[in-house]
This record gives C-alpha cells, sequence and structure tokens, in this order.
C-alpha cells in the first residue's frame, strides 16, 4: 500500500484512530524517558580555554586551514551531523503537526528541546576548537536551513513515527563512531553523550512501532516496508551530500554495512516482522518486499565493503608513494 492519501477521507479517519489508540502508549513511553533521561550540559564538553576571537567586528584572529587538527573526514562527518541538527525547526513542525496537545505534544516539545542540544554543543565544540572555517559553516547553515524540511509526500503520522525510529538509530552510530574516528578524546566524550540521548529518542519511536503492529497489524507493516525501502538521512539536501557521505562510508563511519546489521535489522528483530502472524494479503506483501528489500541491502553492503577495502589500499599506496 501506498503512503496515505490525505485526500482521502476514509484514510484520514484511520490514521487519527490510530493515532487516538497510541496515545496511552505515547503517555507510558515519554514517562518511562523522563525517567532514565540524564541530564547534561554542553558547556561542561567544550574546551572553552581553547578558544580565541575570531576577525571581524573584535579584531581577532582569522581561521586558517592549519588550525583544523581533527582528520578531514572527522570534520565533514561532524558539519554534516550539525547541519542535519540545524534543521530542527523543520523537524519539529513536521512532527509537530499530528497534535500539539496531550502527551504527544509534552514528547514532540521535550525531544526538540534535547535535539536543539545536540546542535549547540556540536557548534561550540567546531568554533572553540577552530576545527572548522567558521564562515563557510555559517553559510553552509544558512543554505541549508533555507531550503527547509518536507516530509515525503503521502507520509502519514505512523510513517513519521516509523522514520524517526530508524533514523535517531542511524544517527547514534553516526555520532559515535565520528568521536572514534576523531581520535580527540574531548570530542569522543561529546558524541557519546549526544549519541545516548538518540538511543533513548529511538527506543521511544521503536516502541510505538511496536505498539501500532498490535493495534493495526497491515498498516503498520506496510509503513515499515516504506520506511526501510525508502529510507534516506534528513541532511541529504546538504551540499555535496554524495561526496561527504561516501567519505563517511569509506572511513567506516556510517555505510551500507552499518546500515544493514546495526540500523535495519536490530528494529526489524525486536518489530518481529518476519515472525509475527495475523498478517492479512496487504501485509503479507509488503512483508515479501521487505524481505527481499532487506536481501538486496545485505548483497549490496558486501559489495560495498569488498569495493572499499580496494580504495583503501590504493589510497595507503599513494600516500606511501608521496612520502
Amino acid at each position: 500500500m501506498p503512503p496515505i492519501d490525505r485526500s482521502d477521507r476514509s484514510a484520514g479517519r484511520a490514521e487519527h484512530a490510530l493515532l487516538a489508540d497510541l496515545q496511552p502508549v505515547v503517555e507510558a513511553n515519554l514517562h518511562r524517558h523522563l525517567g532514565v533521561a540524564k541530564e547534561w550540559f554542553p558547556h561542561e564538553y567544550i574546551p572553552w580555554s581553547e578558544g580565541r576571537t575570531f576577525d571581524g567586528p573584535l579584531g581577532g584572529e582569522p581561521w586558517t586551514p592549519d588550525e583544523a587538527t581533527l582528520p578531514e573526514v572527522a570534520r565533514t562527518s561532524l558539519v554534516v551531523n550539525l547541519l542535519t541538527e540545524d534543521n530542527l525547526p523543520g523537524y519539529h513542525f513536521a512532527v509537530a503537526e499530528f497534535g500539539k496537545d496531550g502527551a504527544w505534544g509534552t514528547w514532540v516539545d521535550r525531544w526538540t528541546a534535547e535535539e536543539a542540544r545536540h546542535g549547540t554543543a556540536l557548534r561550540d565544540y567546531l568554533l572553540a576548537t577552530r576545527a572548522v572555517d567558521p564562515r563557510a559553516l555559517e553559510r553552509a547553515r544558512m543554505t541549508h536551513m533555507e531550503g527547509g524540511y518536507d516530509r515525503p509526500d503521502g507520509y502519514s503520522a505512523l510513517h513519521a513515527i516509523a522514520y524517526a525510529a530508524f533514523q535517531e538509530l542511524a544517527t547514534r552510530i553516526s555520532h559515535r563512531n565520528t568521536g572514534v574516528v576523531s581520535g580527540e578524546p574531548r570530542c569522543d566524550a561529546l558524541l557519546a553523550r549526544i549519541a545516548a540521548d538518540e538511543n533513548l529518542h529511538m527506543v521511544f519511536y521503536r516502541n510505538l512501532v511496536e505498539a501500532a503492529f498490535e493495534l493495526a497489524p497491515d498498516t503498520a507493516m506496510e509503513v515499515v516496508r516504506d520506511v526501510v525501502v525508502g529510507f534516506e538521512m534528513p541532511g541529504s539536501t546538504i551540499k555535496d551530500f554524495g561526496r561527504k557521505s561516501a567519505e563517511i562510508a569509506i572511513a567506516g563511519i556510517y555505510d551500507l554495512r552499518l546500515h544493514h546489521d546495526s540500523v535495519v535489522m536490530p528494529i526489524l528483530r525486536r518489530l518481529r516482522v518476519f515472525e509475527r502472524e495475523g498478517f492479512g494479503a496487504p501485509g503479507e506483501a509488503a512483508r515479501e518486499e521487505l524481505a527481499a528489500f532487506v536481501r538486496r541491502l545485505d548483497t549490496k553492503a558486501t559489495s560495498f565493503t569488498d569495493r572499499r577495502e580496494g580504495i583503501r589500499a590504493a589510497r595507503a599506496q599513494r600516500e606511501a608513494m608521496a612520502v
């Protein structure tokens, strides 16, 4: 089944009914989240003493490329992750559209506040350590945010919830691996802290999808199929995202193998999509399509991993010859 056609009144009523049935689950998971989420302060993770005034009205020192001591791919990944966080107003609008009252409204505001903290911390770290060109960073932010964020046409509330489950886990892995690749303990500690938040966000959304399978199994199966098959990271509209994501994949920060093994399959196993019974014809068809796609994804992941070894070997050889 394609995503919900909002011009179809019966589909709209079904979506509204499902959201109403999920409200107790939203409330329970909101309370769970508030009980386990730990308060933290971005300023405690930033090496402020290393910061210096930049050139401009305050007459500081201009940024120079030799100040960028982190590996280039770590800086690329940090900027991609930051620009993704910067577009938070668009994400907030997309999920708040489904309701601003009750537990869902409370969750959306809490989730937005936590995500905003991530962007604050990442930008403060990059500027305090002079890791990137501050003017280029600001121009990239303006360009990306001016493009806005739009949910795919026809995506229902449940599509948005399911997408968030997979996306939050993907973001967690990207942050965590960026910290490791950075080789910088303070960067690693900050990104580990952010990744812990993202994991809790994933659990919230995943639990809602799990409940949806009990309430409307065929609809939930079709939604998960749609999201997994059409998945793109929210930062895919960043300028030169294709080139940047390729470098990130070659470095092993986030690639098809991680996407299959550490994002798609863990959530599908938790949802028991291949073990569940009680689907109607639409749900069974969606499950078959999903299974076929996951097999193709696994094959592509293996192919990429093999190609990457060749790319890394060729780069190592060029670097050795340049010495």
